[in-house]
């Protein structure tokens, strides 16, 4: 992964009152603020829309959370954000995924995955190189997949290719209880 100079500073979020604080609680995860809201609440009302958007595709959208995560790391992993990466892989992990189905991610599509699995890969690639899937794992991915998955792919694709960006941009730091994070 490349490292990147942190850029944008961490907001101390005790010291927000009103909508801010209500947006900073809203985002703590098990009572932890994470550093990806520490940086972003440099914009509250920025952080406050795009949190609408962001939960829809973590929360709320239609594809089974194998194929999400194999997304959300896959254009991490081209992306090179290290923040996004290990965030994810402690996701993927916590949810079943094995340490080696994380690291062929990697290698993907060309490492052994199951055709739809492939597909899903090779969209996150196609996108990342050429802004469009391509329409041989667009018909791939609708053997099993519904017009709102298919759009549930490309959004997720879309908002963590935008949150990887963002994050090696703003240069936020792992989080301390991230392997590889800073003592």
């Amino acid at each position: 992964m490349i490292k990147h100079k942190q850029r944008v500073a961490m907001r101390d979020l005790t010291q927000l009152n009103g909508e801010d604080a209500d947006t900073a609680a809203k985002n703590r995860l098990g009572g932890r603020d994470l550093n990806i809201f520490r940086v972003m609440m440099n914009h509250p009302k920025l952080t406050r829309r795009w949190t609408v958007f962001a939960g829809h595709v973590l929360h709320k959208q239609t594809l089974p959370f194998r194929d999400r995560e194999l997304l959300i790391l896959r254009i991490g992993w081209l992306n090179q954000s290290e923040y996004e990466w290990a965030q994810h892989v402690e996701i993927a992990k916590r949810g079943g995924m094995a340490e080696e189905e994380i690291e062929r991610i990697k290698r993907a599509p060309e490492a052994d995955w199951n055709a739809h699995e492939a597909a899903l890969l090779r969209a996150a690639d196609e996108l990342f190189e050429n802004s469009v899937v391509s329409d041989q794992t667009w018909a791939t991915l609708a053997q099993t997949y519904s017009i709102e998955q298919l759009m549930d792919v490309v959004f997720t694709i879309g908002q963590y290719n935008l949150v990887s960006w963002a994050l090696n941009s703003f240069g936020v730091p792992l989080d301390d209880f991230l392997p590889g994070a800073k003592a």
